[in-house]
Parts: C-alpha cells; sequence; structure tokens
C-alpha cells in the first residue's frame, strides 16, 4: 500500500496485524462505544465495535533518500512483556525487498520514538550478536528521547530493548542524536509531540505544494481524534499526550493534508460540532 505527497512516496510494510485486543492498550474503547462513530467501519473497525491496528513500518522515499520510519517489533527478540512477540519470525525483511526496498538499499532509519515495537528491526541477530539490519544507513534518533531512554528504562522490558534494539546502532557509530524539530530534509521536519514518550517526534511532509503528516503513536487508533482524553496505557504522561492529540489534531484539520499514523492506514483529519474524525483516504 502506497501514497504519494507532492515529489514523495510513502509505501506500508506491515509486519502484525490485529483486531481487538483494545483492553490493552485502550480499555475505555469497548465494542459499545467504538460501534456509536460508524465513520471508523471499515477501515479502522469491524462492525462489532473490535478495532483494526497494524505494527508497520512507512518507508519514505524522496527524489534523494530512501528512509524507513520505525521498525517495528523484529525477529528473535527475548524479554518482552507481550509473549508473542517474543522470538517472533516474520518474513519482514523478505516483504521489503519485495515491495523494491532490500535493506541494503535503504540510507536512513529514522525511529519517531524508542518503544519496542518502533526500534525491532534496527538490528537482526546474526552468530548470537546483534548487529544493524541497515549496515549502509544511519540511524535517527531525538535526542530527547535516547538521553531519557538511556538512563531511565522503567522496566526490565524496556532495558532489553535498549540493549538489543538501540544500543548496538550506538555502538557501531551509526546514531545521529537530532533535537525534536529537526529538518531532515528540504521535504521532512520533526514535530515535538511529547506525551506517549518524552522526545516522541511526529514528521511533517512537504513537497510540491502538497503536506503529509506521519502521526507515530500520537494515536494508537482514529478513535482518540474523537476522544482526545483517551490516552494509551503506553503512554508515559496521558495528560501531554492528550493536550499534543489536540493541538495536531487542530492545527491539521480540514486541510488536505495525508495523515499516517504508527498503527493505522492514512487518512484526512476533520471536524464538526461533535468533534474530530478521521476520515481514510
Amino acid at each position: 500500500m502506497n501514497w504519494k505527497v507532492g515529489n514523495v512516496k510513502i509505501t506500508k510494510i506491515v509486519e502484525i496485524e490485529a483486531i481487538g485486543g483494545s483492553r490493552f492498550l485502550l480499555p475505555q474503547a469497548t465494542y459499545e462505544e467504538v460501534q456509536k462513530l460508524p465513520w471508523l467501519v471499515p477501515h479502522f473497525a469491524n462492525d462489532e465495535g473490535r478495532l483494526r491496528l497494524t505494527i508497520h513500518s512507512l518507508i519514505v522515499e524522496t527524489p534523494k533518500r530512501r528512509i524507513i520510519v520505525d521498525t517495528c517489533v523484529g525477529n528473535d527478540k527475548q524479554g518482552r512483556n507481550i509473549p508473542t512477540w517474543n522470538n517472533l519470525q516474520k518474513p519482514f525483511l523478505d516483504d521489503l525487498t519485495k515491495a523494491g526496498y532490500p535493506p541494503d538499499s535503504i540510507d536512513t532509519v529514522l525511529c519517531t520514538h524508542l518503544h519496542v515495537d518502533h526500534v525491532g528491526w534496527n538490528t537482526r541477530l546474526v552468530n548470537g550478536k546483534w548487529v544493524p539490519t541497515f549496515k549502509d544507513a544511519r540511524y535517527v534518533f531525538g535526542k530527547t528521547e535516547y538521553e531519557h531512554w538511556k538512563t531511565n528504562a522503567p522496566s526490565a522490558t524496556h532495558a532489553a530493548v535498549f540493549e538489543d534494539s538501540v544500543k548496538p546502532i550506538i555502538d557501531a557509530g551509526l546514531a545521529d542524536l537530532i533535537a525534536s524539530d529537526h529538518k531532515l530534509t528540504d521535504e521532512l521536519t520533526m514535530i515535538p509531540t511529547p506525551g506517549h514518550s518524552p522526545g516522541h517526534m511526529s514528521i511533517h511532509i512537504k513537497s510540491a505544494g502538497e503536506e503529509g503528516l506521519l502521526f507515530g503513536d500520537v494515536a494508537h487508533h482514529p478513535v482518540q481524534m474523537y476522544h482526545l482524553g483517551w490516552s494509551s496505557l503506553a503512554d508515559s504522561d496521558g495528560a501531554q499526550s492528550a493536550k499534543t492529540r489536540e493541538d495536531l489534531c487542530a492545527r491539521f484539520a480540514d486541510k488536505p493534508v495525508l495523515v499516517i499514523g504508527g498503527h493505522f492506514s492514512a487518512g484526512h483529519i476533520k471536524k464538526d460540532d461533535k468533534g474530530f474524525k478521521y476520515i481514510a483516504a
């Protein structure tokens, strides 16, 4: 699945698809509450009110760069708090190659934040050692985000993620730490969007008179654009997450801006007298 924003092409590579399970992420999003929002069906929920979610990477191809944004869970990882994410075996790299983006063709890896499902394919296991998957790429991490998790891992799980998916990149000398408002290319500028994590960043795309926004995990699902206060259990600061979500929705609502989430597909933010909603592109 791919989209164009001016001269920028965006391709989604899915690692995991899921329907339901919202009680672990958005417990407020009961089936009954989701069914009250018919605009979510069929793209973002089914008729029963079960949420549709994916874990995916986005390939962002500019005229000069080939960037992978967020790198999912990854194979062979251990110490994850979701049992099915341990020792995962997915054909992600094959899917990436089949889509026309073999790992050696990627020149930049950009992580919106450093949670488990956004850094996994930063590395792969080779002869018992974690090595960079994209060996010819520079890895771009937010400086605020990196410094926080480097010294404040809140659990053994996050410490394991940092050890196998972030630290090997630093040790290999492939990491660039950027400010949260950094201009990455002529077309891509970071937007500070804290709340889900301390240094979370979204990506604003401007090219040939068109605009796009890679939301990251400002919202895990479009239902949160209507219920701005439904912060995820994974958010480090729920109140800040809600404020960031409201600010970003207000900024881009009712404009021809293509929005793509970290766990949901492309659409446009709309506003009516009842609040924000998200219409599939």
